[in-house]
């Protein structure tokens, strides 16, 4: 079981934390809270209490068990902390380590990775010193979930709005794996749930994508250091924070918004379920039913994002095959086709791994081997590929430059007195393709 340490901010999002606490809870998750004194002017300690199962810390004076455990104690026990929501006061002295409350003392004694969801008014979060804090942070690798856009408590609409409780309580989760910070330094670029083909205004073609394994693909990248785009179509599922997101809506949008980020990506990952075919016209209006007993449709190719993608040698492309029958055959073909690195085969005819389970079942098909994962939550998944992602990559990067040394004629080596002799380098480190459990 997962030990998450909640520390409560003051702030009328404060609210939100109680549903974080539930979010968490039930990802199978151990949560005690502290509060600072001035979160519980708005909400009462006896609500997370409830909610957690255990007595909450607002004070030295208050104890966390009935043996009285102290904040110090609670932040070793942590496997991850979260600090929901997260005022401009608290986060400037995280930032700059000043410890005068129990709340700040917790989050300077704990080892465990820090999770903090910003919540503040507009011009509060736009202010330089808080976004110099905030980079602060990010370079001692806090996990910066939010803040979102929309209309705040003061009336006024822009950024600063506490993120979703249950995207920080998935950041969270997913941060408390501890993952290799193997990502650093790559542009990550994700597509992610299903796309829409219209047929008129009220009627469309499209699947029972939901999004939720590309969300899940995003938050892994990011805890693990990537910068990362999300391409997401109508998801049915809460959108994460990322670095920057395009909504579409069919397959030419997917399509036009991908080739943006061509230039600047290292890493693709194509989980969106993009349409085959639309349709060769989409009526002006409702096409009203008659008395015909059919209706003849017309369908052209959609444009084939994965396979563009992998054509335009910019990264590592890995994309999801997605089937019913004979998943490894078919798996291997669209591969071969498709022209990419990975294939991430799972068969959703399964309950466990189908289009909007909280759990998948992969199998990963390289042009050379077949690996399979066992059935694991989305979170655990995701990590896995990425694990799989960076083995390859390194390798094939490995391969590649073994075989520019080879191609290259032997340099004649001319003596020279104050010339320097360069040692040969050492060989790249296999890296682990263990799923994660």
């Amino acid at each position: 079981m997962i030990h998450v340490l909640m520390i409560v901010c003051g702030g009328i999002a404060g609210y939100k934390a109680l549903e974080t606490v539930r979010m968490l809870k039930k990802l199978a998750c151990d949560v005690r809270v502290i509060m600072t004194p001035a979160s519980t002017e708005f909400i009462a300690p006896k609500s997370f209490a409830v909610l957690s199962g255990h007595d909450v810390v607002v004070s030295e004076s208050t104890s966390c068990t009935t043996a009285a455990i102290s904040h110090i104690e609670l932040a070793g026990w942590a496997d991850v902390c979260c600090v929901v929501p997260a005022t401009a006061n608290t986060i400037a002295k995280y930032a700059y380590g000043i410890a005068d409350n129990i709340a700040t003392s917790a989050l300077l004694a704990t080892t465990a990775p820090v999770c903090v969801a910003p919540a503040m008014n507009t011009h509060m979060w736009q202010h330089p010193a808080t976004q110099s804090n905030i980079d602060i942070l990010r370079k001692r690798d806090v996990c910066i979930v939010g803040p979102d856009a929309g209309e705040l408590a003061c009336g006024i609409s822009g950024a600063g709005k506490l993120a979703d409780p249950e995207d920080i309580a998935l950041y969270t989760y997913s941060l408390a794996l501890r993952p290799a910070r193997d990502l650093v330094g790559e542009d990550v670029l994700i597509t992610a749930g299903p796309t829409r083909e219209a047929l008129d205004p009220v009627r469309c073609l499209t699947n029972y994508s939901t999004g939720k394994m590309g969300c899940a693909l995003v938050r892994a990248a990011r805890v693990r250091g990537a910068r990362v785009h999300l391409i997401a179509g109508p998801l049915s599922c809460v959108y994460p924070t990322c670095d920057s997101c395009d909504h579409v809506i069919c397959a030419q949008e997917m399509y036009e918004a991908t080739t943006r980020y061509l230039s600047s990506m290292t890493i693709a990952v194509c989980t969106a379920a993009v349409a085959d075919w639309q349709p060769a016209n989409v009526e002006a209006q409702k096409i009203k039913k008659d008395k015909r007993a059919y209706y003849d449709l017309s369908l052209i190719k959609a444009p084939d994002i994965l396979q563009y993608i992998s054509s335009q040698h910019c990264g590592y492309v890995a994309g999801f095959a997605a089937e019913t029958t004979d998943v490894i055959a078919y798996a291997q073909q669209k591969l071969a086709r498709k022209g990419c690195n990975l294939m991430i085969a799972n068969d959703v005819s399964h309950a466990e791994s189908t289009f909007g389970s909280d759990t998948n079942k992969v199998s990963y098909v390289f042009a050379d081997r077949v690996e399979h994962a066992p059935c694991a939550d989305l979170t655990h998944v995701a990590h896995d590929i990425f694990t799989h992602i960076v083995a390859d990559k390194s390798q094939n990067a490995a391969a590649a430059a073994a075989r520019a040394c080879a191609a290259s004629p032997a340099a004649s080596v001319v003596p020279v007195a104050s010339a320097s002799v360069a040692q040969p380098g050492t060989p790249l480190e296999k890296t682990s393709h263990d799923t994660i459990h």
